[in-house]
């Protein structure tokens, strides 16, 4: 299936695919009634607009006029748009590519891709833009808060080949953290527990039952009152080193989550979160070949 086929026709916009809408049984009059009705936050002028620029397709690619008929159990695909997106003052650096895999050393806070009030302001976006490559997909993910490797699939069709290498616990992922330093703790460790959701919906938590998370601590350095941590996690579940280091007492360094806060406090460029994504290795599922990649950023002195 053609890029062009799987976005309903539309194509990518400023590095920025169609976003798509499920379309459930129902009795609205027209696709305006229920665009409307589903995305309360967007007007009905807005999706008048959209319509009128050819911006809103159905799955077989023919435009969605305001006055169409309702129809379910197909999909449309549209584009998203924020009237106004700070910039994020910092730039990511490309450490490698070639025809199967893109690695991008990510900074703080900058979100890997488009989700609530983040889309150009993301790295899949700047690097399409940046790279020209409209099919680049992640791999993996890591926090906006955290710095670090992330790895892109160039072809749609390979990225369940390298995500394969995560479901089998076959990549080596190791991060470093600064957080305060426990004499009274045996390095390394073992936090092994189970993570489930907590409110507000962003938020995690540890919770007894049958361990679904791992990771392994060790120290690298003690720095006064502070250390630097080394974590390899095993398991990647959501915020799952923040939430063990927490568990642990050792909160790393600039955490805004964990420990909980409320509100939870807005950015600090000048306090990003001190955990970044150091190295990954594993086997490349397409050549075969071992790789390896290590991020040139440093964390903050202690």
């Amino acid at each position: 299936m053609s890029p062009l086929a799987a976005h309903g026709g539309l194509p990518t916009k400023r590095g920025v695919s169609p976003s798509c809408v499920g379309l459930p049984a129902g009795a609205w009059p027209t696709f305006t009634d229920f665009l409307v009705e589903r995305f309360p936050a967007i007007t009905r002028q807005t999706w008048l607009e959209r319509m009128a620029a050819g911006l809103v397709a159905d799955e077989f690619g023919v435009a969605v006029t305001p006055e169409r008929p309702y129809r379910g159990h197909m999909r449309l695909y549209y584009y998203r748009a924020l009237p106004v997106e700070p910039r994020i003052p910092f730039e990511a650096a490309v450490l490698f590519q070639d025809e199967h895999l893109v690695v991008a050393d990510k900074p703080h806070f900058l979100p890997v891709t488009p989700s609530g009030h983040y889309l150009q302001e993301t790295l899949l976006v700047r690097l399409k833009n940046q790279l020209g490559i409209d099919s680049l997909i992640p791999i993996h993910r890591i926090d906006r808060e955290t710095a670090g490797l992330v790895l892109f699939s160039v072809r749609p069709t390979e990225r369940d080949a390298y995500q394969a290498l995560f479901r089998r616990h076959e990549v080596v992922k190791h991060y470093e953290a600064v957080a305060r330093w426990r004499p009274d703790l045996q390095f390394p460790l073992q936090r092994k527990t189970r993570i489930v959701g907590d409110e507000p919906f962003f938020r995690q938590r540890e919770a007894p039952g049958e361990a679904n998370s791992e990771t392994h601590v060790e120290v690298l350095q003690v720095r006064g009152e502070q250390a630097l941590y080394a974590l390899s996690p095993v398991t990647g579940k959501k915020h799952q080193l923040r939430v063990h280091m927490n568990a642990l007492g050792l909160p790393i360094r600039n955490d805004r989550m964990y420990p909980p806060v409320e509100p939870t406090p807005e950015d600090d460029y000048a306090r990003p979160l001190q955990l970044l994504a150091r190295s990954i290795a594993f086997a490349d599922p397409l050549t075969g070949q071992p790789r390896r990649f290590e991020s040139r950023l440093n964390l903050l002195p202690g």
